[in-house]
Parts: C-alpha cells; sequence; structure tokens
C-alpha cells in the first residue's frame, strides 16, 4: 500500500431537530433529504495529509429545512514514497472514504438509533462510481 491511515477523529458534529414536531415528522420525512457527501483534502506536511469526508442531509425542496444532520470526520494519512498526482488524487477521493465510511456510517446511524428512530438505515456509497462521475 502506498500509504496509511494514522489518525482519524470526528472533527465536527451535529445533530439537530429542533423541535418535537420535526421529530416526529423526521422518519417519514426523511425521504425527502439526499444525504451527500463532500471530500476535501490538504497537505499538512511532507508526506501527510488530512483528509476530511464530509456526509450531510440536503432537503430536495429547499423550503424544507426541519433538521440538519452532518459529520466531517477527518482522516490523516502518512505515505513514504512520491506518489504521481494522479494516484494521490484517487486515494483521497476514493480509497479513504471508502475506508472510513463504515466509521462514518456506524456513528451516523448509532445518533439515530439512540434518538428513537430504530428503522433509519444510511445508504452504501460508492466513492468509484462518483469519482468517475465528476471525472466525466
Amino acid at each position: 500500500m502506498a500509504y496509511k491511515i494514522v489518525s482519524k477523529y470526528i472533527k465536527d458534529l451535529s445533530f439537530q431537530i429542533p423541535e418535537a414536531k420535526s421529530y416526529f415528522l423526521l422518519e417519514k420525512n426523511i425521504k425527502n433529504y439526499r444525504v451527500k457527501v463532500d471530500v476535501t483534502s490538504k497537505k499538512l506536511r511532507e508526506k501527510i495529509i488530512e483528509i476530511d469526508t464530509n456526509l450531510y442531509f440536503e432537503p430536495k425542496d429547499k423550503d424544507k429545512d426541519n433538521f440538519k444532520i452532518s459529520i466531517l470526520f477527518s482522516s490523516l494519512i502518512n505515505y513514504e514514497k512520491k506518489i504521481d498526482g494522479k494516484e494521490l488524487e484517487k486515494i483521497v477521493l476514493i480509497e479513504v472514504p471508502t475506508a472510513v465510511y463504515p466509521d462514518i456510517k456506524k456513528i451516523v446511524s448509532l445518533l439515530f438509533e439512540k434518538s428513537g428512530f430504530k428503522k433509519f438505515n444510511l445508504p452504501e456509497i460508492d466513492f468509484q462510481k462518483l469519482y468517475e462521475i465528476k471525472k466525466n
């Protein structure tokens, strides 16, 4: 492997349900929200990169915004040998998000479960497919 994930942590977490009415409508209306993911990175030092995977819920109808749920999950990777730009891009946008997504899914699912939503299931995300779509 050309790199190693040396650290993973929650950088920011928001789980806001503003009122009881929103709470009771959430399970019914969750289908009206899209799960979105943004991945960004920045070089911290020579051969150390911070990769942020931000997962959040966005209403399909922009007028509706009854709750705010997001997680910004950060990973630090270290690599020993020089990696070309194309390979590094795939590590940042595909490999690391794919590796940390099970952690993100577990955290978000636990928040929903502990908030009383037993039937919640965060969808799987194919980061390879997302990468290919954005490239075209």
